[in-house]
């Protein structure tokens, strides 16, 4: 009898439950058991102390004087506080801090006013970081994955914590931070579970140089996001932004980019996303402040997903990336490249924001470009709707493989891009000029784009013209007066882009 009962006290409680939309049981997750008082704007502010051998978290009284801020725990106790926005925002998002609590608070308060909660423990990250996490998370059903914020200090702990549970964090906003060496060490992990970073940083603070500018370019090298803001003529202090608007829009497109499900055709085949972006750098006023602002990285310039597999095969393992535009463009057009994307692919930025897909062929470890792989990724393309003809990139010898795949198969291609070009090959036993007369035949349309300064200009180039012009072929050589071999990411590619797309797409 009394199971029946407790069983049918559940059924009902069940069908309220759905009956009101889920709202009985996000009511007792905001049932916070801690002393109340107002936080800034009115917001609801719950403090508990935790026992640091036990892990028990127990209500608490903050002392008089208080005010906003939070004094020292007893010993053997950690300080943790909780503000509740006044209506929570979808899946519950927050965010929390280690150190220096209500110290320009503006982002916190705008997060909150956005459906955020707030969060605090006193320093430094252990197990007791990780009983309130567990007591958030699992208790009080608050996301899984919160953001973090750390000045100074508070960054040496946030990448402490997350560099160790990069599971567990939706992205990082560090102000004038530090990091210690080993979790430099660990930011491998943030890159590989896609946490992005957004450091703001004063000009003139001593850690610029030491800490945000090494995290930089090492997370890039790692293939992470991250942005970068720094405030001309700034120090160590003031913190923040005054105007926190920039931080919390960060902090929310992420917390919604991770919630959003991934209904691409790529990650549904299992591909896994990550970014694709160029650091790009422009100055903005902050009114303000009344000084300038350097950003550049991840958040300041366009951005696009990209999907990678990697699988093995009898050439060793090999490697597949596809990076798509915001909006396709009509048809669908794509460009399969013959060597990997990175910050200087002018052309290839230009067609993405055109709407273009850009596709890294598949590159093995031990013959580098297999036209079996090549030939089953353009199965794999054209098959889930993309255009028939692919248009063909390629810097310096890479180029030398677009020729290489175009020449057996003219039908499929509209256009080879090459920059500056060296006609060889390793998927080709034959050189990659033996196959100009069929691509000519099928009209495929030739651009070489290439330095003034480029050793390869009349060996390489010059005689691909003069024969592709004899056999009737379109050509068109485009020379930037001043460059070498490497051309500048930072070049004007109108031309290019125009050539490839003007029939292209």
């Amino acid at each position: 009898m009394g199971e029946r009962v407790c069983t049918g006290k559940l059924v009902a409680l069940l069908i309220g439950v759905v009956a009101c939309g889920g709202r009985a049981f996000a009511a007792d997750m905001d049932a916070w058991e801690g002393a109340k008082s107002s936080w800034h704007g009115g917001f609801e502010r719950y403090d508990f102390l935790m026992d640091e051998g036990t892990l028990a978290i127990t209500p608490f009284v903050a002392p008089e004087g208080e005010k906003f801020g939070v004094k020292a725990p007893p010993v053997g106790k950690r300080r943790c506080i909780v503000v509740a926005p006044k209506v929570a925002a979808a899946g519950r998002p927050w965010s929390w801090q280690g150190c220096y609590w209500d110290h320009e608070p503006q982002t916190e308060v705008e997060l909150l006013r956005r459906g955020f909660h707030i969060a605090f423990v006193t320093p430094d990250p252990g197990r007791q970081w990780d009983a309130w996490y567990a007591f958030l998370t699992e208790k009080h059903g608050l996301s899984k994955k919160p953001a973090f914020v750390g000045m100074s200090k508070g960054g040496v702990n946030e990448f402490d914590w997350a560099t160790v549970n990069p599971d567990k964090v939706s992205c990082i906003y560090a102000d004038n931070p530090a990091i210690r060496p080993e979790a430099f060490a660990r930011l491998g992990e943030l890159a590989r579970n896609d946490v992005p970073l957004l450091h703001v940083c004063g000009s003139l603070d001593f850690l610029l140089q030491r800490h945000t500018l090494p995290v930089e370019e090492r997370y890039r090298a790692l293939g992470g996001r991250i942005g970068v803001m720094i405030k001309e003529g700034a120090a160590h202090h003031p913190h923040s932004l005054r105007d926190p608007k920039p931080i919390a829009d960060f902090i929310e497109a992420e917390v919604r980019r991770m919630a959003r499900a991934d209904e691409s055709e790529f990650a549904k085949a299992g591909m896994v996303r990550s970014t694709y972006y160029v650091p790009g750098e422009t100055v903005r006023m902050l009114k303000e402040e009344r000084t300038l602002v350097t950003c550049r990285g991840f958040g300041f310039t366009p951005c696009y997903d990209r999907y990678d597999a990697k699988a093995k095969s009898q050439w060793g393992l090999s490697s597949l990336t596809v990076i798509v535009p915001a909006t396709a463009a009509e048809g669908r057009p794509w460009v399969m490249r013959a060597d990997a994307i990175d910050a200087e692919s002018a052309v290839d930025q230009a067609l993405l924001a055109k709407g273009w897909t850009i596709v890294v062929a598949p590159l093995t470890e031990q013959s580098g470009p297999v036209k079996e792989q090549w030939d089953a990724t353009y199965a794999k393309l054209t098959g889930m709707g993309y255009a028939k003809k692919v248009v063909l990139e390629g810097p310096g010898a890479a180029a030398g493989e677009a020729y290489a795949w175009a020449g057996t198969n003219p039908q499929n291609v509209a256009c080879i891009v090459a920059e500056n070009p060296a006609m060889r090959s390793l998927m080709s036993k034959t050189p990659p000029t033996e196959g100009l007369a069929a691509l000519a035949k099928a009209g495929v349309r030739l651009v070489h784009e290439c330095g003034a300064k480029d050793p390869w200009l009349e060996d390489q180039t010059r005689v691909v013209e003069k024969r592709y012009k004899e056999l009737g072929g379109e050509i068109a050589v485009i020379v930037r007066e001043g460059m070498g071999h490497r051309l500048r990411g930072d070049r004007e590619v109108g031309d290019v882009v125009g050539f490839v797309v003007g029939r292209g797409e």
